[in-house]
């Protein structure tokens, strides 16, 4: 598909893309909703011709909102992992109601994904990791870390905009170059039993990192 596609088409089709049945805390399971994905997405193809013909990696994909996003916006081919079975089915199912045929889907711990030896192998990867809750502190940095290990270009990744200090100060320690490329509201609905508003709105940055300027 062409990377013309209108931002208001692309975001109809994720619309259309089914999410998690029952999301699992444990991997702190979020949708991506379809109008922060169609922003971030064009905001890439259009600032930086990151998707078009390039080689991407979904990471910690999910029901696969962006990795099918990259694919809609001419992706020349997309790699979508995620470390859950039931995530990597309703990927699965997105990707043939999309009749899309150049994503393939993987189930396996993007953490320890330098057994496939994708090292600096994809152009783009793009990732809304988990925010790293009490269980999980440190998850998000470790998932950008990932990330630049695997890209040979630049890593587009989604998170809360109250981390924006810790990921300046993370970024100068790894010796990268990092910004952010657009600031988002993201409108969490009530996922889990936990969570006592109906919905909560997060502000959020989509950060572009890459290796060189």
């Amino acid at each position: 598909m062409s990377a013309l596609m209108k931002l208001k088409t692309l975001e109809g089709y994720l619309q259309d893309l089914s999410g998690f049945t029952k999301p699992k805390i444990q991997y702190e399971q979020y949708e991506t909703p379809a109008h922060i994905a169609a922003v971030a997405l064009y905001t890439m193809q259009t600032q930086f011709e990151a998707l078009e013909n390039r080689l991407v990696l979904d990471a910690g994909c999910g029901p696969g909102v962006l990795g099918i996003g990259a694919a809609f916006l001419g992706a020349g081919f997309v790699t979508a992992v995620d470390i859950d079975e039931d995530a990597v089915e309703i990927i699965n199912e997105n990707v043939e109601e999309a009749e899309i045929s150049n994503i393939d889907v993987i189930k396996s711990d993007f953490l320890n994904c330098n057994t496939f030896r994708w090292e600096n192998y994809f152009d783009t990867v793009l990732m809304n990791p988990p925010f790293g809750t009490k269980n999980n502190t440190g998850i998000d940095m470790k998932f950008l870390q990932m990330g630049l290990n695997l890209s040979c270009d630049s890593v587009y990744s989604l998170h809360k905009s109250s981390t924006r200090l810790h990921i300046q100060k993370k970024i100068k320690e790894w010796g990268v170059k990092g910004s952010v490329i657009a600031e988002l509201r993201y409108n969490l609905a009530a996922t889990y039993k936990f969570h006592k508003q109906q919905s909560k709105d997060i502000a959020v940055d989509l950060w572009r990192l890459t290796h060189h300027t």
